[in-house]
């Protein structure tokens, strides 16, 4: 099978749909593969590790003209013009809150294969663990950017056990209780 990995275009999404060594793993297999220049260049791949790993270099319309398309989200307006009738679409595809993309993929006839859908045989949802993983590891982050007083913030600093700060320069005390906090900037 000929299979396409395009560059996304959504923005803020830097992912690739197959690294290197996915593409390794599918020419193993026989597969032709189709690595849209620059595809992953945003986090770490360029297109000579594609090649290495077996890949064709292509533009986007050769790496649409593939029978199979692995990409990472929903494809965006300019991307569905070029999905043809029997065409495999395997990424996020998120249709709910989608109902034109849903429409227009039916419309083409387009074999649409989710990740968001894709079950083991345990019931479990496979593809989403990895996503789940860093959502919960970015969980953290965010809420401590978010208690960060330069960003609207408290100023408490996040703990996995109670500390008992001495109150200093560094400190001052709550306008609601005598108890010193300590701020963070």
């Amino acid at each position: 099978m000929r299979i396409g990995i395009p560059k996304e275009i959504k923005d803020h999404e830097y992912r690739v749909g197959v690294t290197p060594a996915g593409v390794s793993a599918l020419t193993a297999h026989g597969h032709e593969v189709l690595v849209e220049t620059l595809a992953g260049a945003r986090i770490g791949f360029d297109d000579a590790q594609y090649e290495a790993a077996g890949a064709m270099i292509a533009g986007r319309n050769e790496a649409y003209g593939c029978d199979m398309v692995i990409k990472v989200k929903e494809p965006q307006a300019s991307e569905v013009a070029l999905l043809r009738e029997g065409q495999v679409l395997f990424c996020y595809l998120h249709l709910a809150p989608e109902p034109d993309l849903t429409r227009e993929l039916l419309a083409r006839k387009v074999i649409g294969i989710a990740y968001e859908t894709v079950t083991d045989a345990q019931g479990r949802l496979p593809l989403l663990i990895p996503m789940s993983e860093v959502a919960g590891r970015l969980a953290v982050q965010a809420g401590a950017t978010a208690l960060q007083i330069a960003h609207g913030g408290s100023g408490v600093l996040l703990s996995t056990r109670t500390l008992s700060v001495p109150l200093t320069s560094g400190c001052s005390r709550s306008s609601t209780s005598n108890s010193p906090r300590v701020l963070i900037g």
